[in-house]
Order: structure tokens, then C-alpha cells, then sequence
């Protein structure tokens, strides 16, 4: 850091572009990334090499990372302001996996989306956070790769990461033929361009090597020497710098978790206070509804009532004209009856005129009679009509009630939305804890190991989900070489960790 930047080996034309990456990588990113700010920055480098290919990735592990990473930048999934297309413009999956399905960017955006609904509820730390887990377990992860000679003259790639020195064939960068971890490393050099790892197992032969450059040689030896003592430092007690910047870090963490709690409270009570008020102006409307067919039933009511009347008044003055017909042609017959028929011809034609006005009388009382009883169910109608017309006049006043309420009053709070020889044998150390403090950290240790255990379980159902929906859009031409040795390793059930174990 004391040296100045054009003293070292950059470009000579301007303007120079510079790019400031971790030269080493965290084992548990979760654990050794303290401040906010380096994990998001560590998060933008990671992401960067895992779209460029520097670091191989899984077609379905790559459609969770993105996930995961639009999670970071647009929060929460909202179908009203995420909606179809908005992830056209983001670079989210490396080309390699594009290229690899006949699958439109529709329904790769379809397939990040349904991932990216379940994320909800995460900050952007907490959603950085779950991309470099999973992230760190991906093979290429962390290792630097050097071309290298053995004594044969064999072509073969050095990798060196956080773990120790992995040797590789040029054609399989995925799964090492030969790991150093570095705890097993007694002491490494060089000379010229000559690179010697002496085991601590005096045992083990030495392992010796070329590489192109000196240079080279010095970049390794550098990267070797940083990744052992944190490999070692790991591995201590943290200092009591490290200690009280985590401790920083968990009140920083817990500060922000309550005040996500607080803004999420706030939120659904505000959510909760919209509810009511539609479900109020629900009802409100409905009882306007009601209201109005009540009035509309009782004027129904009124004209039906106003027309039974009037026709019952009808029927009743025809009912006395009918009786005072027949009361004149009963005197007509009496009369008829007294007068005297002299002659037989006008005796027949008189009982004649008796019989056809006896008829008349009959059909005349008839009638009268028929008149009545329609008069009197006329009547009867009337009464019913008006009876209905009460109870209409009782449900206004009842639904009239009902709906004078008081509003209710919500106040809601705006959201705020270089050596060239060193000895790397480990020194003895002991350290001396309580029996209450080691049972404490064992309880801790496991809770979050079955915790760990729960969610890689089904992380991992998820991903063979999709990896299976899609695999039959796959075009098998267009497979690399690292996706054909990626999925002969899982059909083998090899991983980075148990193959390095084996190994």
C-alpha cells in the first residue's frame, strides 16, 4: 500500500482503468465478512465473475443467483410494479447458460420472478448474503489458476485458494487430481522459475514444478503465503480488534433488524387500516344498494296500492248502478204482473215479457252479486298492499340506521419506503474456556448446523426441481466442457468439499 500506483506494472496510455478486487477469498463469507460495506463490494466482484465465466456456475444454480440478486436491488416483489419485462435490461445469467436452453428471455425472466417472490422479507445484506453462500461452494470459486510443468514436462494448472494448493489437469479446472490443504504443508520456494512444496509428511514425496515466468513465481508465492496465514488465523481466537468490530457489527445488525421490524409493524398496520376501510366503503355501498331497492320496492308499493283503490271504487259504483237496474226491473215486473191481459194474444205476449224480465232480474242479481264479491276482494288487495307498503317504509328505516356510522380515524406514519523461502509449521496454541461457555457455543454450533442442514435440503429439492423443468429445452451441442465434467461429477455425487476431503 506504500507503493505508488504507477510504479507498478500498468499500461503506460491513458486513461488507465483500475480495478480494485479481494485478492483473498473468505472460507465462510457469512462469518469473515464483518462490515456491511465489504460484503456488498465482495458481492459485486463475485457476481461480476461468476456472469464473465471466471467462475463456473450450474444452469440452475445461476437462475437462484439471480434471484437472489434482484432481490438486493429491488426489494420485495410487488406483481403491481414488477410486472412483465423489467427484467429486460439486466445482465442476471452468464451466456453460456443463455445459449445452452431454447428458452426465450421471458421465460428465463418467468422462472427468475417465481424464485424471486419467495425471497420476500429480505433486506439487501441478508439477500448478498444468500447469493455468496451459495456462491462459495461453487468449485472454481476462490482459485487463482497458473499454468505450470512438472518435471515430466506435463502440462498441468496450479490452483491456489483459501484452502490450500490443488493440481489440475488444463482440460478440468473443476475437480483437482492432487490437493496440499495447508495445514499439511511443511515449507514452500522457489528458484528461478523452479517451485518446490514440501509436505509435512516427510514421507510424501516433494512436489516440484515450473512455471513460465518469475514473476509468476513471486504472484504465487504472494498468494501462497497470504491464503496460509489466513488459513491459520481462521482457525485462532480473534483478536480483540476482530472481536470488537463484530461486536459493532451484531448491535449495527440488531439495530437494523428491529427497525426492519418496526417499518414492517408499521406497514401492516397501515395495510390492516386500508383493509378495514375498503371493507367499510364496502358495506357502505352495499347498504346504499339496499337502501335504494327498499325505495324502489316501496314506490312499486304505492303505485299497486294507488291503482287497487281506484279500481275497487270503480267496481263498487258499477256493483249500485248493477242493484238499481234490477230494483227497476223488479217494479217493471210487479207493474206488468197487475196489469190486466184482456185478450189470450196479449196474455201469452205479457207472460212472455214476465218470463224474459223474471230472466233479466235473475242475470241482474247475478251479476250484482259477482260484483260485490269482486268488490270485496279488491278490498282485501288493498289492505295487503298497504300492509306491504308498511313493512317496506320498516326496512328504509332499519337499513336508514344501519348506515349512519362514524368514520373511523387512522393515522398512519409515512414509510420512510516478496521472501523466496518461508517454514509455514503451525505453532501450538492452547486455549483455555469454561464449561458453561463451551456447552453454550456446542448448543449454538448445532442448532445451526441442523438449521443449515434443514435449508440445504431444501435449497437443493429447489434446484433439481428446475433443473429438471428445463432440461428438456437443453441443446446437447452447445455443452462445454466444464458443463459435461459438472454433471458427471453430480451424477457421481462428487461435490467441492467431499471431492477435496478424498482427495
Amino acid at each position: 500500500m506504500d507503493k505508488k500506483v504507477l510504479d507498478h506494472d500498468v499500461p503506460t496510455e491513458e486513461p488507465v482503468t483500475f480495478h480494485f478486487l479481494a485478492k483473498f477469498y473468505p472460507e465462510n463469507a457469512e462469518e469473515e465478512l464483518v462490515q456491511e460495506i465489504t460484503q456488498h463490494l465482495f458481492f459485486l466482484q463475485v457476481k461480476k465473475q461468476i456472469l464473465d465465466e471466471k467462475i463456473y456456475c450450474p444452469p440452475e444454480a445461476s437462475v437462484l443467483l439471480a434471484s437472489y440478486a434482484v432481490q438486493a436491488k429491488y426489494g420485495d416483489y410487488d406483481p403491481n410494479v414488477h410486472k412483465r419485462g423489467f427484467l429486460a435490461q439486466e445482465e442476471l445469467l452468464p451466456k453460456r447458460v443463455i445459449n445452452l436452453y431454447q428458452m426465450t428471455p421471458e421465460m428465463w425472466e418467468e422462472r427468475i420472478t417465481a424464485w424471486y417472490a419467495e425471497h420476500r422479507g429480505r433486506a439487501r445484506d441478508e439477500a448478498e448474503m444468500e447469493y455468496l453462500k451459495i456462491a462459495q461452494d461453487l468449485e472454481m470459486y476462490g482459485v487463482n489458476y497458473f499454468a505450470i510443468r512438472n518435471k515430466k514436462g506435463t502440462e498441468l494448472l496450479l490452483g491456489v485458494d483459501a484452502l490450500g494448493l490443488h493440481i489440475y489437469d488444463p482440460d478440468n479446472r473443476l475437480t483437482p487430481k492432487i490437493s496440499f490443504p495447508w495445514n499439511e504443508i511443511r515449507n514452500i520456494s522457489y528458484s528461478d522459475k523452479e517451485f518446490t512444496i514440501k509436505p509435512l509428511d516427510k514421507k510424501i514425496d516433494v512436489f516440484k514444478f515450473n512455471s513460465s515466468k518469475l514473476r509468476v513465481n513471486k504472484l504465487i508465492l504472494q498468494l501462497c503465503i497470504g491464503n496460509h496465514d489466513l488459513f491459520m488465523r481462521r482457525r485462532k481466537a480473534d483478536s480483540l480488534e476482530v472481536q470488537q468490530m463484530k461486536a459493532q457489527a451484531r448491535e449495527e445488525k440488531a439495530r437494523k433488524q428491529m427497525e426492519r421490524q418496526r417499518l414492517a409493524r408499521e406497514k401492516q398496520m397501515r395495510e390492516e387500516a386500508e383493509r378495514t376501510r375498503d371493507e367499510l366503503e364496502r358495506r357502505l355501498m352495499q347498504l346504499k344498494e339496499e337502501a335504494t331497492m327498499a325505495n324502489e320496492a316501496l314506490m312499486r308499493s304505492e303505485e299497486t296500492a294507488d291503482l287497487l283503490a281506484e279500481k275497487a271504487q270503480i267496481t263498487e259504483e258499477e256493483a249500485k248502478l248493477l242493484a238499481q237496474k234490477a230494483a227497476e226491473a223488479e217494479q217493471e215486473m210487479q207493474r206488468i204482473k197487475a196489469t190486466a191481459i184482456r185478450t189470450e194474444e196479449e196474455k201469452r205476449l205479457m207472460e212472455q215479457k214476465v218470463l224474459e224480465a223474471e230472466m233479466l232480474a235473475l242475470k241482474m242479481a247475478e251479476e250484482s252479486e259477482r260484483r260485490a264479491k269482486e268488490a270485496d276482494q279488491l278490498k282485501q288487495d288493498l289492505q295487503e298492499a298497504r300492509e306491504s307498503e308498511r313493512r317496506a317504509k320498516q326496512k328504509l328505516l332499519e337499513i336508514t340506521s344501519k348506515s349512519s356510522y362514524t368514520p373511523m380515524n387512522s393515522s398512519t406514519t409515512a414509510l420512510p419506503t516478496d521472501l523466496p523461502s518461508f517454514n509455514l509449521i503451525s505453532e501450538s496454541l492452547s486455549f483455555d474456556f469454561k464449561d458453561t461457555d463451551m456447552k453454550r457455543l456446542s448448543m449454538e454450533i448445532e442448532k445451526e448446523k441442523v438449521e443449515y442442514m434443514e435449508k440445504s435440503k431444501h435449497l437443493q429439492e429447489q434446484l433439481n426441481e428446475l433443473k429438471t423443468e428445463i432440461e428438456a429445452l437443453k441443446l446437447k451441442e452447445r455443452e462445454t466442457a466444464l458443463d459435461i465434467l459438472h454433471n458427471e461429477n453430480a451424477s457421481r455425487g462428487n461435490s467441492k468439499h467431499n471431492t477435496i476431503k478424498k482427495l
